[in-house]
């Protein structure tokens, strides 16, 4: 199959790289430099223009950092919908706003482009290994014609719904995470500040009813787990900058729809506090730093 991938960057590229290596042909691309000539030297063959990599394709699929990037990239006079063929099947993996799911999918609809929104759990481990989770918001059929393409890059697919769907279900997901990092930080941080080891305190809360993803796999203390961001000076992993926009969208739909999420909130404004500190590049993780004890 001829797929069109664009935005290779932590998550995309891996993601891009899995799909070669399924045998499909791609044709990628990213505005980044640095992103094309790190994923060509491993092999992906990378297009001049994102309207050069859509040329022929059968299956276009778009990892971008916000709505304005998706908007930009699918609308609009010069916009990707009005080069891409009738019959494409597009598939969005960004976590945007579902209002702008729903705008591009109405907009592919009326060239008779299919559109859904999958967004993606499972960070970048999930993404270099082909397991990630996919939520999917889009027609029944628009999903399995996309299934055997998801099905390289994840291990879990779900239908959410209509348009817009998958975006919904997976700012639930990442409001959750970012609260559950909190609290696991803080946890660590008053065992730490109490003189416990965090390593046996970790698995300790980890194997209790405190268990949760954090202590299983993305602990925020360096030195605990050896594949965490944490252990890496928090590089490599989802930007603290990344999960302020998702916990902002969250926000933005609780207010739209009159929902209460009040964690969600105080999440959104430590992170947003975390990052005008100066560690918006950093993963998100990288909270603990600011509920540590200073020595």
């Amino acid at each position: 199959m001829k797929i069109a991938f664009i935005g290779l960057g932590n998550m995309g590229g891996p993601m891009a790289l899995n799909l070669k290596k399924a045998g499909h042909t791609l044709s990628a691309f990213d505005l980044s430099a640095e992103a094309c000539k790190k994923f060509a030297a491993e092999g992906l063959p990378i297009a001049a223009s994102a309207a050069a990599s859509v040329a022929d394709a059968e299956v276009v699929i778009s990892m971008l950092p916000a709505s304005a990037h998706v908007e930009g990239l699918y609308l609009g006079s010069d916009g990707l919908l009005g080069k891409i063929a009738p019959g494409t099947l597009v598939i969005d993996s960004s976590t945007i706003a579902a209002a702008t799911s729903r705008k591009v999918a109405e907009a592919g609809a009326a060239r008779g482009i299919a559109v859904i929104d999958a967004p993606v759990s499972g960070g970048t481990g999930g993404a270099i290994a082909g397991t990630l989770t996919f939520m999917v918001g889009g027609s029944e059929a628009d999903l399995e014609r996309a299934r055997p393409v998801l099905e390289k890059m994840g291990a879990n697919i779900f239908h959410a719904g209509a348009a817009g769907a998958g975006q919904t279900a997976k700012i639930c997901n990442n409001m959750l995470l970012g609260v559950l990092m909190i609290g696991t930080s803080e946890a660590i941080a008053l065992g730490i500040a109490n003189g416990l080891d965090p390593k046996v305190l970790s698995e300790i809360m980890r194997r209790s009813s405190g268990g949760n993803w954090a202590l299983e796999k993305y602990n925020p203390l360096p030195g605990v787990q050896e594949a965490s961001p944490a252990s890496k000076g928090y590089a490599g992993g989802f930007g603290t900058d990344l999960m302020l926009k998702d916990l902002g969208l969250a926000q933005e739909n609780a207010a739209a729809v009159r929902a209460s999420t009040p964690l969600g909130g105080l999440a959104r404004n430590l992170y947003a506090a975390h990052s005008l500190a100066g560690h918006g590049g950093l993963d998100f993780s990288s909270v603990i730093k600011m509920l540590q004890k200073k020595a």
